[in-house]
């Protein structure tokens, strides 16, 4: 499971914000997650709920922001996906499609107490 790695390192990330700020305690971290990330969500929660157990971090909340897949033909502009489809293919034109959003795996945040 990657989603352990990811969230080690998310709170590493915040244990050395923590530091630099003498902070004691990690109240709420923020994660914006694409839906094209191959991040599953529901395993980023369970492994934050593993790893910060006896940390900065073991009464912090974790918000999880979901990005949606948005793309753009280099030729009509923005363009609708469904679900699911890969082509990457403007329907309207035949021209590719760009990706704008929906790859991203970003800390949005860390609140300190």
């Amino acid at each position: 499971m990657h989603e352990m790695a990811i969230v080690q390192s998310v709170l590493d990330i915040a244990f050395s914000e923590a530091e630099k700020h003498s902070s004691r305690k990690v109240s709420k971290i923020k994660l914006r997650i694409g839906e094209l990330s191959g991040v599953v969500s529901d395993s980023i929660e369970f492994a934050f709920e593993v790893l910060r157990q006896g940390t900065l971090a073991e009464e912090a909340a974790l918000e999880i922001e979901p990005v949606p897949l948005r793309v753009v033909c280099r030729t009509c502009g923005p363009a609708e996906t469904l679900a699911g489809d890969l082509a990457l293919i403007c329907k309207n034109c035949g021209s590719g499609l760009e990706i704008v959003s929906g790859r991203e795996m970003k800390v949005e945040y860390i609140d300190l107490d």
